[in-house]
């Protein structure tokens, strides 16, 4: 029996300037499209003529199985995640359920890089992941969250810039406070802190605050955080974390 291929596509912000080529061309060539509603209505100019699976949040596993199945049937799938598949997406899911499957009837898979929340963020706020950073989820569904805290902790101490995606639901308002909290004792309260908002989708919004004041603005699940490190600043409403270049031609003038 022949069987099809799975690609786990990551389609950037949603925009389709953002969609690498490599993507576009897996969901061109899929007879089936898999993925959470929402991310589907981002690529809706591709689903004519295609198979749609579309599911809603918490539903991951069903959609990641259907998808495993319509491949063993022979058909080409692209499960779909906005941003890249391989961050907090589909891609490990999915690896999964097939390598638990005995080899002989393992479809084919590959995943496809996309351009991340967090790349497409730091580009709008300017340079700020231009030294070590660190990226943590703030959603406590699969994670603990003392876990979660903890790994805010070790980051902040280490003066890692700091990614925060998930940031803020309508059920977990306090969250990004005790964040802030555990922060702020490492961190100087005027540590510049970034906050965009629908990155590279209609309704994008970018705001620089500080870490002292950052949660009087809006954050929402749709928004990523970006908290600098001690030499990160902001110019001309821009954020810079400087590489250390300057140190660098010292050494070698």
């Amino acid at each position: 029996m022949s069987y099809g291929k799975i690609s786990v596509v990551g389609i950037g912000p949603g925009n389709f300037l953002d969609m690498t080529p490599r993507a576009k061309n897996a969901i061109e060539s899929a007879e089936i499209i898999a993925g959470y509603k929402t991310y589907l209505n981002l690529i809706e100019n591709f689903l004519s003529e295609k198979k749609v699976v579309a599911t809603g949040m918490m539903q991951e596993i069903e959609r990641a199985k259907i998808s495993v199945e319509e491949a063993q049937k022979g058909f080409n799938v692209a499960v779909i995640s906005s941003g890249d598949a391989g961050v907090y997406g589909m891609a490990g899911l999915v690896i999964e359920i097939i390598l638990n499957l005995p080899e002989e009837i393992q479809p084919k898979f590959e995943v496809v890089a996309g351009i991340s929340a967090v790349n497409s963020s730091a580009a709008i706020l300017g340079a700020p992941l231009m030294h070590d950073f660190a990226v943590i989820s703030l959603s406590d569904l699969m994670t603990d969250w003392e876990i979660i805290k903890n790994r805010v902790k070790c980051v902040a101490e280490g003066d890692f810039v700091i990614a925060l995606y998930n940031p803020k639901s309508k059920r977990r308002t306090e969250n990004i406070l005790e964040v802030q909290k555990i922060l702020l004792e490492y961190k100087n309260k005027n540590t510049p802190v970034g906050i965009v908002t629908n990155a590279g989708r209609v309704g994008e919004k970018k705001i620089i605050s500080t870490l002292e004041n950052f949660t009087n603005e809006e954050i929402n699940m749709f928004s990523l955080v970006l908290v600098g490190n001690s030499q990160t600043f902001v110019k001309n409403n821009f954020m810079i974390t400087p590489r250390g270049y300057e140190k660098a031609h010292e050494l070698f003038a």
